[in-house]
């Protein structure tokens, strides 16, 4: 059993898993986002508030929306994707201003 802070849980949750707080409160990570799972706000999007950060969360599988391997490794490799192009971006830009202001340590 390993327990997460909230932005831990949220760098390692995949889509089709739901974390879970030991109060029982639980999220489920969907193509379209974090959303509540069970009680009064079930399907809402998660606003990331305050106390989230005060919480641990437990990562398992959720049975009952188990997507398809496929769809999850098309999904994480498009977000890998995104992330590979921004960093690329920012460290071009960042290229160019060192081109552009020589003389200047970094």
């Amino acid at each position: 059993m390993q327990w997460y802070t909230f932005g831990q849980m949220l760098a390692q949750i995949r889509i089709g898993q739901k974390a879970v707080t030991p109060d029982g409160r639980a999220v489920i990570r969907t193509a379209g986002g974090l959303l509540w799972r069970g009680g009064r706000l079930s399907g809402t999007v998660v606003e990331i508030r305050d106390y989230l950060f005060s919480d641990i969360w437990m990562i398992s599988e959720d049975e009952s929306v188990m997507p398809d391997s496929g769809v999850r490794e098309v999904h994480e490799r498009r977000e890998r994707e995104m992330l590979i192009n921004q960093y690329e971006e920012v460290r071009e830009e960042l290229l160019r201003d060192r081109r552009l202001k020589p003389g200047r340590d970094s």
